[in-house]
């Protein structure tokens, strides 16, 4: 059956804890697909997530309602209802919303959700990178280790 979702309705999920300063809702739609969308509701006053960039996603947002902050390396410029935007790959694809008003933001975004995935947070210095729904893992950059650290070779003749 199809589903049908109205990005202007209030059915949230539960995909995150609630932390003051990044609070915001969502809902996903055809979560788990290689297309997916989101609809997000930026509460006021809040950050929607880290600054960060996909090695393997490229996303596109539209704003609906209010009118956010959005954060790239280019600098800050807020946006207006009927905005859209398109995230590429690389750093040159980073981005972040903000919203620095006293109303809600909403905004939608679609993604060609590449698994295996890898994110960096520029800000922070942490990677993240997941298989959908098989790994998923946050690290910072600053503990990398050498290729060959803790492993011992197999061949009987190097033991």
């Amino acid at each position: 059956m199809t589903e049908i979702v109205n990005v202007l309705g209030d059915e949230w999920e539960d995909l995150f804890p609630p932390v003051q300063g990044w609070l915001s809702n969502v809902r996903r739609i055809a979560p788990g697909r290689a297309l997916g969308m989101s609809i997000y509701e930026l509460l006021p006053l809040q950050t929607q997530c880290p600054y960060h960039f996909h090695y393997g996603t490229e996303e596109l947002a539209l704003v609906l309602q209010g009118r956010p902050t959005l954060r790239t390396p280019d600098g800050e410029v807020e946006l207006a209802p009927g905005d859209a935007v398109h995230f590429g790959t690389g750093p040159e694809g980073a981005h972040q919303m903000i919203n620095r008003t006293e109303e809600p933001v909403r905004y939608v975004v679609a993604a060609a959700n590449s698994s295996p995935e890898v994110v960096e947070y520029p800000d922070s210095g942490k990677v993240g990178a997941g298989a959908r729904g098989q790994f998923s893992s946050m690290h910072r950059v600053a503990d990398a280790v050498d290729y060959f650290d803790g492993e011992e070779p197999k061949n009987p003749s190097t033991a």
